[in-house]
């Protein structure tokens, strides 16, 4: 990382509203004795689904920030799969198994019958009038990638194939085996989550800080500064 600053990525959190807020106070109590330093927060995406508390974790990343820290926001492919259901209703059928329901239901979206076939039309329009239009920009504007030093932070990974300027949206949002199984130098560490582990990996061209926080309760944050990397 360059002098003076201090990345602090936090990895998928998929509505657990309540390990997230724990999260930031480890993190309060980690900087504070860091000193005068920059330190910037980037979240690697899957903020919905899964979890109990969808809306409260996108109302808690569009809150002011209690100091003057930079939060960067990056796309998961579940906020992708959120976005495609409100342009064509049939993605309920996708989205129901990667836990949408759990998100339509934090929004106060009455779930009824869902086996009628005019139910995903009707959660449609009962979500579009439950999404508060903050929500829907945030979701819309995320940003699939940042690079900080010599780290590229994204959420899935990238291919092997192609240099980290001419990744395609899709593989930096669903990849896995391809990017998983590679020993290839990526041009920089990829930092990442999409494929839950019970612990971080750390391996020398990717880290993975996915720990599966809606099942496992355990939601995982890497540190980086200098040539230091530790997680909280």
């Amino acid at each position: 990382m360059p002098e003076g600053l201090r990345i602090y990525a936090i990895g998928d959190i998929h509505g657990r509203l309540d390990l997230l807020t724990d999260m930031h106070e480890r993190i309060v109590a980690d900087a504070a004795t860091a000193g005068d330093k920059q330190f910037i927060q980037v979240f690697l995406g899957d903020y919905v689904d899964r979890g109990p508390n969808a809306k409260g974790v996108i109302d808690w990343l569009l809150s002011p920030a209690a100091t003057d820290w930079k939060r960067i926001c990056l796309k998961g492919n579940h906020e992708a799969i959120l976005l495609d259901f409100l342009k064509d209703p049939e993605v309920l059928k996708i989205w129901r198994q990667y836990g949408g329901l759990e998100t339509l239901h934090s929004y106060g979206v009455k779930l009824g019958s869902l086996r009628s076939e005019d139910a995903p039309q009707a959660l449609l329009l009962d979500f579009v009038s439950s999404l508060p239009a903050a929500h829907f920009s945030f979701l819309s504007s995320l940003p699939l990638s940042v690079t900080f030093g010599d780290y590229f932070f994204t959420h899935a990974g990238v291919h092997p194939g192609r240099s980290l300027d001419d990744q395609r949206d899709e593989d930096l949002l669903w990849i896995r085996d391809a990017f998983l199984d590679s020993t290839a130098d990526f041009g920089k560490i990829v930092v990442h989550g999409h494929s839950p582990k019970e612990q971080p990996e750390l391996l020398p061209n990717r880290i993975n800080i996915d720990t599966g926080a809606y099942l496992t309760g355990r939601l995982t944050c890497l540190v980086l500064e200098g040539a230091e990397r530790r997680f909280l």
